[in-house]
């Protein structure tokens, strides 16, 4: 499997199909295998996709320094400059967003344009979604994998059901589920094949709370593509918008019946996304 060297850590990565580089950077607690495979393999078609496991998540390696935003994008950085890669796209997913924001603007030379997917540019989750997220941090790796594997495959989410099983927040709305339950439960095992560890999880939860880019979001200056689900559950979708007014000159595309993952309408996302980079 394919480790290299970056930061005084080992990664992990998988290159998929060619053309130029796509980085696409994943969520809180998230591993390359996480990512959806009708999304990889419509990308794939046109760019050179460069999938990683964050520090502390999936394959790659734990550290005991600090972990912040700024980190995360001087190793994914990093992993370009090994990688021989100059310059690339660079797709954030709701963490990954806020590590995208932060590669932009410490090393725009790097970055070709930016999208930038269900997240802000501070902690902004709501307040069902803070609760869960600081009790999974606080969870051991058996309890989430346990939680993430028994995602209700119910036909809607009464507010109750957050308490059963709080990965409800980060999950396809319920008429999704319904509909696609064979890719839904792909997802759930393949996320939970090298699954990150509670003291990973716990790290990069630390790194979102110190998180802030409000202040400098103007020194963006790439074309930047803003993805938001209006049903996202997680991340409230007004923050969309906001990255949207303060970045210059960027694109707000809302997703009408997509959650934070953004599975619900692949194929308009598909079109969106390679619309806006070739």
């Amino acid at each position: 499997m394919p480790k290299v060297k970056v930061n005084n850590i080992q990664m992990y990565y998988e290159v998929k199909g060619k053309g130029f580089p796509l980085v696409m950077i994943q969520g809180l607690g998230g591993n390359l295998e996480g990512w959806n495979p009708r999304l990889v393999e419509g990308l794939s078609k046109h760019f050179k996709l460069i999938l990683f496991d964050n520090r502390g998540a999936g394959r790659t390696d734990l550290s005991k320094r600090e972990y912040t935003m700024r980190l995360f994008a001087d190793d994914t950085t990093g992993l370009m400059e090994v990688l021989g890669i100059s310059k690339a796209h660079i797709l954030g997913m709701s963490m990954g967003g806020m590590i995208a924001q932060e590669l932009a603007i410490n090393y725009p030379q790097k970055v070709s344009k930016l999208i930038l997917c269900s997240t802000s540019s501070k902690p902004s989750y709501s307040k069902e979604g803070f609760r869960v997220l600081e009790a999974m941090s606080r969870s051991s790796i058996e309890e989430l994998t346990k939680l993430i594997l028994s995602f209700p495959f119910t036909l809607d989410y009464p507010q109750d059901l957050l308490k059963q099983n709080p990965v409800v927040v980060f999950g396809p709305t319920s008429e999704f589920v319904k509909e696609n339950p064979d890719l839904v439960k792909l997802l759930l095992q393949q996320g939970t094949k090298h699954p990150t560890s509670q003291e990973g999880f716990r790290h990069q939860y630390d790194a979102v709370l110190g998180f802030n880019t409000q202040a400098r979001l103007q020194q963006i200056k790439v074309p930047t593509l803003v993805l938001q689900g209006k049903k996202d559950r997680l991340v409230p979708p007004e923050n969309g918008s906001i990255l949207a007014k303060a970045i210059p000159n960027a694109k707000l595309v809302y997703l009408e019946n997509s959650a934070h993952v953004l599975l619900e309408e692949m194929e308009e996302m598909l079109k969106v996304i390679t619309e806006f980079l070739l």
